[in-house]
């Protein structure tokens, strides 16, 4: 039979087909919830229901074949550098990770629960201890967290890795070697190669007002509190003063510093205000609270802060904590609303030397990350040193703006171990009974050993440049924990609860009495 047409436009445009028969396999019904192709159309909470429908869509399909490709990827990365894989239990013990954990009854051993892992972090650094001097996994990680739009809600995936005799450098070069390596395989991006630039944690939050600092913005945050000591503007008086310096920002209008001002006494971030002024082409100062900046108070500005003609300087003051991180909040909306985010390229930094502790809502001291991590200065530092001025071998890779890894040299004595525990107000006999594996295990010779975990579904995010988590992966939760597809967490019944010795109160889970 001849050809009847073609279609070169189409992938099978020359393949031609003759029906002689139709049979139905799965039968369809006539309405479909929502088109497939329409999500920009389509409520999330509908597709989340029909997600099998869902990932029919054709951006989102690919999305999670490309998704299988860079895990393995990720595998063979790891295995050419010389790394095991090894999985590790999914029912384990409570853990101080920083965040809730899922908590699993026993049904054998009434009244005691197993915990979903947090991390992995203590059955790899046994694995140190055992020999394994190079583990990975892609690891399932448990989390009782609020969702956003970068975190997936209760569990997410990393790339778990421990390596022995090993320094904050030497995880640094895998990490080095393995991320760029990855990014530079699924984009057309630019890909920062390392060595990525070092960060210590504290020139963090005073120059970007937090610690997974966008350096695709160019704006930075300094701080003014002596330029305003001797000032006449009483509102920053015996504040913490800090000053955003915008080139070519005195081209806006009033009404862009109006809308800023609004932004910077939103709820969001909870200024009290915003002061701003403009240097003129003219070098005249200008708007704002032009007439409490004197000529030796611009003369500082052009030369210390480097205020060049045409520029706008933006002014907040509160405590020290609290106006480094709204600064940082109004640094990341100037950048937002002024277009200054540089486009196509993905910028890596490590933030390196966070704090070993950190005061606690009540005012008691805290672990501030990873409990399990190495004091700077060791026994010595935990004995002597303030414990708010105790640094960590504790850092973050930070890839445009998200935190995209985690890591530590860890704490690989138990001496130490049990100092720096007590500190954080646990007795001897609190950590052997929590971490009475590790605490076991370093009792018989255990190598010095670091670590860390980049986040698999971040690294995917940023990748396909996805503006939410859930599109990355097959079958999410909603902004609210919830399975909406699996209809999950759900009532179960009563004859479940009794088997697992729970008892449901008014809407709360307690244990039975025996």
């Amino acid at each position: 039979m001849e050809r009847v047409s073609k279609n070169p436009n189409m992938p099978t445009g020359e393949i031609e087909v003759i029906a002689e028969k139709i049979e139905v396999l799965g039968k369809c019904k006539n309405v479909l919830p929502f088109e497939i192709n329409t999500e920009q159309e389509v409520r999330e909470d509908l597709r989340l229901e029909y997600r099998f429908l869902d990932l029919r869509n054709e951006t989102l399909h690919q999305n999670i074949l490309l998704r299988s490709k860079i895990l393995k990827t990720l595998r063979d990365k790891m295995d050419e550098l010389g790394f095991t894989e090894i999985q590790t239990p999914i029912l384990a013990n409570s853990s101080p990770e920083g965040a809730r954990d899922y908590l699993v009854p026993s049904r054998i051993h009434a009244g005691e629960f197993y915990a979903l892992p947090q991390a992995p972090q203590q059955f790899k650094q046994l694995l140190m201890v055992a020999g394994f001097n190079r583990y990975y996994q892609i690891a399932p990680c448990f989390r009782d967290e609020d969702p956003r739009a970068d975190r997936a809600p209760g569990e997410f995936y990393q790339l778990d890795f421990e390596m022995s005799f090993a320094t904050q450098e030497d995880v640094f070069n895998v990490i080095e070697e393995v991320v760029p390596y990855t990014f530079k395989k699924f984009t057309d991006w630019k890909v920062e190669e390392g060595p990525f630039i070092r960060i210590p944690y504290k020139e963090a939050m005073e120059k970007y007002g937090i610690d997974k600092p966008d350096l695709r913005n160019p704006l930075i945050i300094q701080d003014a509190t002596t330029l305003f000591e001797d000032s006449e503007f009483n509102s920053f008086k015996g504040k913490t003063v800090k000053a955003i310096v915008v080139p070519n920002g005195a081209t806006q209008g009033r009404k862009f510093f109006d809308k800023m001002g609004e932004f910077a006494t939103s709820e969001e971030v909870g200024a009290k205000g915003l002061a701003w002024i403009k240097l003129e082409e003219d070098g005249e100062i200008t708007g704002g609270i032009a007439k409490f900046i004197t000529p030796e108070m611009k003369q500082i500005l052009e030369k210390e802060y480097q205020a060049e003609k045409n520029c706008a300087i933006f002014f907040l003051a509160d405590e020290q904590e609290k106006v480094q991180k709204m600064a940082g909040l109004i640094r990341i909306e100037l950048g937002k609303r002024l277009d200054l985010i540089e486009k196509g390229i993905y910028k890596f930094c490590f933030i390196v030397d966070f704090p070993m502790y950190e005061l606690s809502e009540e005012g008691t001291i805290d672990f501030s990350h990873n409990p399990f991590s190495m004091p700077q200065g060791g026994l010595e530092a935990l004995e002597k040193k303030d414990p708010l001025e105790i640094l960590a071998y504790q850092y973050d890779l930070v890839c445009n703006g998200y935190e995209m890894a985690s890591g530590a040299v860890r704490n690989h004595n138990p001496e130490i171990m049990v100092k720096a525990f007590q500190i954080a107000g646990y007795s001897e006999e609190d950590v052997k009974n929590r971490f009475g594996a590790l605490y076991n295990a370093f009792q018989y010779g255990t190598p010095p050993h670091a670590g860390a975990a980049p986040g698999v579904d971040r690294m995917i995010m940023l990748i396909t440049n996805s503006q939410n988590i859930r599109e990355i992966i097959a079958f999410p939760k909603n902004k609210k924990a919830r399975d909406l597809l699996m209809r999950a967490p759900s009532v179960v019944t009563k004859e479940q609860l009794d088997e697992v010795h729970i008892e449901v109160i008014e809407g709360r889970s307690l244990k039975s009495p025996k």
